[in-house]
């Protein structure tokens, strides 16, 4: 059987800060015979492509690449290819045989050995194009993160960020062109900030000192935007136990509010994503909010409009979640289209509603729950017992 690798006509070529010095004879051998090398300028420069250097074009796109096709090319990414680099972006087109790869040492690797931080123990992020809360559900306690940055101010812009959202004696190290004869690297923490700006390429190593958000479901209320109209947070956590996501599903979540069931879902698995779908255009902002300030914006969809019309045309979920406006129309449309091995979860409130889930139950199985949840409230100088609304919960495996 062929290895696929006789005669490839892309070569990919990780690179490091030390440019030539650091590649192997087989690089510099695809080097010298190709006819384009194409990397971003700082790569161009350092492999000195010269003449057949072509730079990547604004906004990034592989086509120019592909369309040499057959003839000799190499691409130059940073360190290992496959990691945060273009090789996964080229791979959507190109079949085994034709590409090999020579990745030389990541910058992740690279920083972990001069911190001395076990690589398997730490977080490895690429922010350099990406929103600085897609830390905020990983950060607690000893956790630590290295993190590729966009540029030699956001460093600066990071450390404001973890002072602003519950780590300011977060232990720092701004790690610059590692690898290379112009490295250069900056301890302090994120309250003391006091290193100049520098250049790229950029990294920043994070040791959290500070308990972060729980890994449990059920968040506090007060973490999310909300009007009022919110899955309260015992509800939450057993809805969020009845939802049982799992690595990578879709949820919709129909009736939204705050969209904080879609959040937490997404929160409890990884690569986990929902579609939530919302009436109420100012809810819709709220849904939104949430999602950009648990860094899951990426993962999260809020749609306007009401079930079961506003469904149509969207990619059919593993999971739904009803945690408002459910109907009988509703519970037949979802029935119908909805795969075998779906999950369902509904909730309500109203006498209506409660008889809509009973009739449920009855006619296509699965779970009825009633929870009926107390939490002592002030009565004066002393205390008493404030009853939330009994939540009636339906579950079933379509």
């Amino acid at each position: 059987m062929s290895d696929g690798l006789s005669n490839p006509w892309l070569t990919i070529i990780g690179l490091g800060e030390n440019g030539l010095e650091g590649l192997s004879d087989a690089s510099r051998k695809a080097l010298a015979e190709a006819e384009a090398v194409f990397g971003g300028p700082r790569h161009l420069e350092l492999a000195g492509a010269g003449a057949k250097g072509q730079p990547w074009p604004v906004p990034f796109s592989t086509e120019p690449v592909l369309a040499m096709r057959g003839r000799r090319v190499v691409v130059l990414a940073s360190g290992d290819p496959f990691w945060h680099g273009a090789g996964g972006s080229l791979m959507r087109d190109l079949s085994v045989e034709e590409w090999v790869s020579y990745p030389v040492p990541s910058c992740f690797a690279l920083a972990a050995n001069r911190l001395g931080w076990k690589l398997e123990d730490v977080l490895c992020l690429g922010l350099h194009a990406a929103p600085y809360a897609r830390l905020r559900p990983l950060l607690g306690r000893g956790v630590r993160v290295i993190c590729t940055l966009r540029d030699g101010s956001a460093p600066a812009e990071l450390a404001a960020w973890l002072v602003e959202n519950g780590q300011p004696d977060a232990k720092l190290c701004v790690m610059e062109r590692l690898g290379g004869p112009r490295e250069q690297l900056h301890r302090t923490t994120a309250e003391g900030w006091d290193v100049p700006q520098g250049g790229a390429p950029v990294l920043m190593a994070i040791e959290a000192m500070r308990p972060g958000l729980p890994q449990a479901s059920g968040l506090a209320d007060a973490q999310f935007a909300s009007d009022g109209q919110i899955t309260k947070r015992p509800v939450r956590a057993l809805t969020l136990s009845a939802l049982a996501p799992r690595a990578g599903e879709l949820l919709w979540d129909i009736g939204g509010g705050s969209g904080s069931v879609s959040v937490e879902w997404c929160l409890a698995a990884r690569g986990a994503r929902a579609i939530t779908f919302e009436p109420r255009e100012d809810r819709l902002e709220n849904i939104r909010a949430n999602a950009a300030a648990f860094g899951l914006d990426h993962r999260i969809t809020a749609v306007l409009g009401k079930a079961p019309d506003v469904l149509e045309g969207h990619p059919l979920p593993d999971c739904v979640f009803i945690g408002g406006g459910g109907s009988q129309a509703l519970l037949d449309h979802l029935w119908e289209i909805l795969p075998e091995g779906t999950r369902l979860v509904a909730n309500g409130v109203t006498l209506e509603t409660e008889t809509l889930l009973m009739q449920a139950h009855a006619a296509r199985g699965g779970h009825l729950l009633k929870a009926e949840i107390a939490e002592a409230g002030p009565l004066g100088s002393m205390r008493d017992w404030r009853r939330a609304r009994p939540v009636i919960q339906w579950s079933v495996t379509r």
